[in-house]
Parts: C-alpha cells; sequence; structure tokens
C-alpha cells in the first residue's frame, strides 16, 4: 500500500514530464506503425512528394491537434472578439497577452510532431524515399558517375543493396537521415533547455511560490468544477420544478455576465498585486470596492443653508 502510494505521489508530481513522455511514446509508437504497414516507397518519380507527404502532413495534423485539445487555447479565443467590442479595447496589452499564451500553447502543442519528426528521420524510411527524387541529392550522390546513377537512385529505397553501390564516399541515405534526426533532437533540446532558463530567471516570483501557485491553480480549478456542478445542478432543480409545477422561481444569486467576463480573461502575474487568478483578484477587488461604498454611506453628509 505504501508503494503504491508513494508511485500516486510520483506521478502527481512529475504528471507534465509524465504527459509529455506518453504522448511521445504513442506518437512513436503510431510512426513505427505507418512507417512498416501504411508506406510504401513508389520508386519512382513520386518518391518526393511521397516520402515528404508522410514526414510532414502527419506532424502538422498532430500540430492542429496539439491546439485543439489544449483548454488554454479555447479559453484564449472564447469571447475574445465579440461584435460589441470589435477587437479595440486596449489593442496594445491584449496583442502582448495573446501572444505570450500562443507561445506557451505552441511549445506544448509541438511536442508530439516534433517526437514523429524526429522519430521518422531515426527510422529513415521516409527520409530515404523523399531524398532518393530530389535534384539535389541527386547530384551530390551521382556525381563524377555514370548518368545510371540518377535512375538507380531512385530505387533505392526498394533494392538495400543498390544504396552501397550507389552512395560509395557520400553518405548513404539513411545515415543522412538518422544525422538530421539526432541533429533536430539535440536542437529542440537545447532551445527548450534556454528558454525554460530564461523563462524561470525573468520570472516575477521565487521557485517556491512558483510552486505554490502551481498548487493554488490546480486546485482552485478542481473546487470550481465541483462547485459549478453543484450550483448549475441547484439551478437546473430549481428551474424544473417551477416549470412543471407552475410556480413563480425562488431568488437564486448567480454570476453577472460581467462577472464570468472578469474571471474568464487569462491572468498574468502582477508582482504588486499578490493574486494567483482572476477569480483571486476578482474576489478581493469587489470586497474592496463594497468596503469603499460602505465607509461612503457612513459618511454623514451636512446641508448647508443660506
Amino acid at each position: 500500500m505504501d508503494k503504491l502510494r508513494g508511485a500516486m505521489d510520483f506521478c502527481i508530481r512529475h504528471q507534465t514530464v509524465l504527459g509529455y513522455s506518453i504522448v511521445s511514446l504513442l506518437t512513436a509508437a503510431s510512426e513505427w506503425i505507418f512507417s512498416s504497414v501504411v508506406f510504401k516507397c513508389p520508386c519512382n518519380s513520386s518518391n518526393v512528394l511521397y516520402g515528404s507527404v508522410f514526414l510532414i502532413v502527419p506532424a502538422f495534423i498532430l500540430l492542429l491537434l496539439g491546439y485543439m485539445v489544449n483548454t488554454r487555447t479555447w479559453r484564449l479565443l472564447t469571447g475574445s472578439c465579440p461584435p460589441q467590442k470589435r477587437c479595440s479595447s486596449s489593442p496594445w496589452g491584449t496583442s502582448t497577452r495573446y501572444c505570450i499564451v500562443l507561445v506557451q500553447v505552441t511549445a506544448r502543442a509541438l511536442v508530439a510532431p516534433l517526437t514523429w519528426i524526429a522519430v521518422a528521420l531515426l527510422r529513415a524510411s521516409f527520409y530515404e524515399c523523399a531524398a532518393s527524387g530530389n535534384s539535389m541529392i541527386k547530384n551530390l550522390m551521382c556525381k563524377d558517375k555514370e548518368p545510371e546513377c540518377h535512375k538507380l537512385l531512385v530505387k533505392i529505397p526498394c533494392d538495400e543493396k543498390l544504396s552501397k553501390n550507389v552512395s560509395g564516399e557520400f553518405l548513404s541515405l539513411q545515415a543522412q537521415s538518422q544525422l538530421i534526426g539526432w541533429l533536430l533532437i539535440a536542437s529542440v533540446m537545447t532551445v527548450a533547455l534556454i528558454s525554460t532558463c530564461v523563462s524561470r530567471c525573468c520570472s516575477p516570483v521565487s521557485y517556491l511560490q512558483l510552486k505554490f501557485w502551481k498548487i493554488y491553480s490546480k486546485k482552485e480549478w478542481e473546487l470550481f468544477e465541483t462547485k459549478a456542478k453543484e450550483h448549475a445542478a441547484r439551478l437546473a432543480e430549481i428551474n424544473i420544478n417551477c416549470f412543471f409545477e407552475a410556480t413563480d422561481p425562488a431568488p437564486f444569486q448567480t454570476p453577472s455576465n460581467e462577472d464570468w467576463q472578469k474571471i474568464s480573461i487569462l491572468y498574468t502575474f502582477n508582482s504588486q498585486e499578490q493574486y494567483y487568478s482572476m477569480i483571486h483578484k476578482y474576489v478581493n477587488t469587489n470586497r474592496q470596492q463594497r468596503q469603499i461604498r460602505g465607509r461612503r454611506s457612513e459618511t454623514p453628509c451636512f446641508r448647508i443653508c443660506g
């Protein structure tokens, strides 16, 4: 039981890394199935198109899926440009916030596409097919060789023995693909490390406060979903009862459209205001406004008579 609890705690602490790892493993497995079962290089003049489609199009589809399944994408877009606003309210601040969130969403969405391309390059099937029909590769590999080399190069994906005869001292197509694959992996890891270091260095909060912020955000969202379901269930029950019993509904407090709009904006931490979410900011701002109105109502008014 203790081992199971320890394993669960480990999964919770490293759920982001584990999530990316699962996505990468599923993508790699899908690539293996595609290259082994579906992919059949035509070994003719269509090699470039056929190989490029299998290498790039699935990665593009995975990128689109990454955007679609990320809730921050829809939170960013939903209600951001209604007709009454006409996209004109604080354009500079809004555009900056949108760009920052879009970069973060894109970074997460790129995990699966980059995994697909990296694994495909390491397996070399797609690249070998596409490169064998590329004119530049043909000129490099068939330099100072007989014209027959150009025709044989197209047949390499269908005959492994031809690769040794054609490539000569030049790197084989499979070796080129694997070399590009490892360079891509090293480049992505380097960019990820540098961007993480820069974002942490420029963070407005300390390491422990950032951990607290993440914990708070997660717990707030869990409680919000629970309370929203309970609130929606009570409101639905009141309306259904009033409909069937033909009675007037009892007063029921629910947030206004303006309140929903205020808490739906993506929050950016401000060191001058120690709030951890838009709900946190909304609750405290409303409380301060109520206190100010209360003081004003308690202030005595003196009438000056002339």
